[in-house]
This record gives C-alpha cells, sequence and structure tokens, in this order.
C-alpha cells in the first residue's frame, strides 16, 4: 500500500494526492458542520462508516445516527422513513451495494416519493480492489434508468464539499458518487458547484475533454502535461449526471474539432453515451473518443495497477490528447 501524507492509503482513497493539497474525510466533516447549522440532517450506513468517512458526523451527533447492519434494503428503506419524518437522510455505503442489491428500494421507496434521501455511494467505477463484485463499474447506467433522481459525480474535496451542502436542497433523492480519505483538491477556491450545470475549468486549442468525476482532475493534469509541449486541450467538468446539461455541453463541443470523453465507468450508459447522443441528436459530427471501461468485470488489484490495465491511468490521457 502507497503512503500519502504520512499514512497508509485506505481503501478506496485515490492515488493522486501525493504532489497535491488534499482534504481528508471532507464528506464525514461537512456533514457534521452542515447538521451544526440543521437540525433536521440525520445519518446511516449499512455498516460502512469507516469506508465512507461518516465516522465524524457519527461521533458528533450519536443521537442522530444510525447503522443498520450489513443490510443494504433496509438502509434505503430506513432513509425513506426518516425522510417522511421530515429527516434530510443522508445514507452511505458502497455504491455497489446500493445499485445491485438495493435498486428497487431507491426506485420507489425513494425516488417514486420523491423522498429526501441522499445516498453517497463510496468506491465508484475501478476504484475498489476487491474486484468484480464489489466494482460498481455501471451504476451511472443504472441510476440514470430511475426517474426524478438527481445524480453527481464530484471531482474533489472542494466540490464534495459544496456537494454536501447543495444537496440538501435539492428536492427529492440524490446519488452522489463518493471520493473518501485524502482526496484531492483539484479545483480553485473560487469555484462554486451548480446542479444541473457543467463548468469550463480550461480553456484550449482544437482538442476538447469532457469529464466527470476524478477523472476531470486526471483531465486537468494531462492537460498541463501536453501544454508543455505546446498542445492546448480545454476541459469541462460535468459533474451532474442527471439532470444532464445538453446545452452546456453542446457549446463546449462546438468550439473544438475533436474530443474526448472520459469517466470512471464503462463507456457505455454514462458519461459518454450521454455526450454522443446529445450530439446525435443536434446533428454534430466531430471525432469522439472515449476513456473508460470496457463492458466486463474486472480484477482484484490495487488502482495504480487496475487504472494502467484498463486504460483510466495519465498515460492512456496523454495518448488519447497526442493522437
Amino acid at each position: 500500500m502507497a503512503e500519502v501524507a504520512g499514512r497508509t492509503r485506505g481503501m478506496g482513497e485515490l492515488i493522486d494526492v501525493a504532489d497535491k493539497a488534499s482534504d481528508f474525510a471532507p464528506f464525514g466533516r461537512e456533514l457534521a458542520a452542515l447538521a451544526r447549522e440543521r437540525d433536521d440532517i440525520v445519518g446511516l450506513t449499512a455498516d460502512m462508516g469507516r469506508y465512507s468517512d461518516i465516522l465524524p458526523f457519527r461521533d458528533e451527533y450519536p443521537d442522530r445516527f444510525f447503522n443498520v447492519g450489513m443490510a443494504e434494503q433496509n438502509l434505503i428503506a430506513v432513509a425513506a422513513g426518516l425522510a417522511k419524518t421530515g429527516k434530510v437522510a443522508y445514507c452511505t455505503t458502497y455504491s455497489v451495494f446500493v445499485t445491485r442489491r438495493a435498486y428497487d428500494f431507491v426506485a420507489i421507496a425513494c425516488a417514486h416519493s420523491q423522498a429526501n434521501v441522499k445516498i453517497f455511494a463510496g468506491m465508484p467505477g475501478l476504484m475498489n480492489g476487491y474486484g468484480a463484485t464489489h466494482q460498481a463499474t455501471e451504476d451511472l447506467n443504472m441510476m440514470r434508468g430511475i426517474a426524478d433522481l438527481t445524480i453527481i459525480d464530484p471531482c474533489d474535496a472542494v466540490e464534495l464539499r459544496q456537494v454536501v451542502r447543495a444537496v440538501a436542497d435539492i428536492k427529492g433523492t440524490v446519488y452522489v458518487r463518493l471520493l473518501r480519505g485524502n482526496v484531492p483538491v483539484e479545483l480553485d477556491a473560487s469555484y462554486r458547484f451548480v446542479p444541473g450545470k457543467a463548468q469550463v475549468l480550461r480553456p484550449g486549442g482544437t482538442i476538447g475533454i469532457i469529464s466527470t468525476g476524478y477523472m476531470t482532475g486526471r483531465a486537468l493534469d494531462a492537460a498541463k502535461e501536453v501544454a508543455s509541449r505546446g498542445v492546448q486541450v480545454g476541459v469541462l467538468h460535468v459533474p451532474t449526471i442527471k439532470p444532464f446539461d445538453t446545452a452546456g455541453v453542446l457549446d463546449f463541443v462546438a468550439r473544438y474539432d475533436r474530443l474526448i470523453v472520459a469517466e470512471n465507468h464503462k463507456t457505455t450508459g454514462g458519461l459518454g453515451t450521454l455526450v454522443t447522443e446529445a450530439m446525435f441528436d443536434a446533428g454534430v459530427l466531430k471525432p469522439v473518443e472515449r476513456i473508460g471501461l470496457a463492458d466486463s468485470f474486472f480484477e482484484c488489484g490495487s488502482q495504480e495497477y487496475l487504472e494502467a490495465r484498463y486504460g483510466l491511468d495519465l498515460p492512456r490521457f496523454i495518448r488519447a490528447i497526442m493522437g
């Protein structure tokens, strides 16, 4: 295991922190801060408090914290029940367990009733080293199929903290891909998360990258790297997968001759599909290269190994940019 800031990197922590500023457990710490301001906030987990970073909230508000045990369907059902009593229920577990084990509960107990349940789903995509049983590489595709559900994939610690606060005021159920542990700081302090809006983080020349989640950090790193070679690349961050900012994406697409779409997810059903559908519907025809995962199951291994093997690492971005 790699050493990060004097400690061993834990399960699901990002590798992109060695030479960057980072923020430890931004989700749990910001949730605790929000709870100081709002007594309607409650927190729940399915025996994944340590691996979801909700422990700072638990420690400060034990009477507003519920561990339902290893029972994800109960987690969502209890959260929906608390929401019906006027609470805003923040619940956490691995993303793979929410999407595969509790899908119907999210759809009917939560979204169908517009329950104020905010699901922070840990270790999405290829971030879990335990293999296919624990890797939610299709979660965006699955959750997009649920009506009246907001889906957010934050870039870094700055955005995650803002998302924790923003979702409390978004009506109904929200699914957030959680970043945990030492989370890198990629975005400027002036950045402001706006639900449903994509944001240009870097202007470019003729190549544009459209990305979501922590792949946006990878895109920014790649853009800086190739700039030293005289190649300018634009970066559009799309934190909200649903509702999708079609207008913002198409405006970005219009500025570039060639596009790259990057996500920590299968290339089918996620951001890449949304971008190409938007382009097709608008009659826009431009080359698009997708950085993402194949329609497959994946091995166990470290994040470094998995990203290099399956094409999510920085060299993959550089190859895509340089053609």
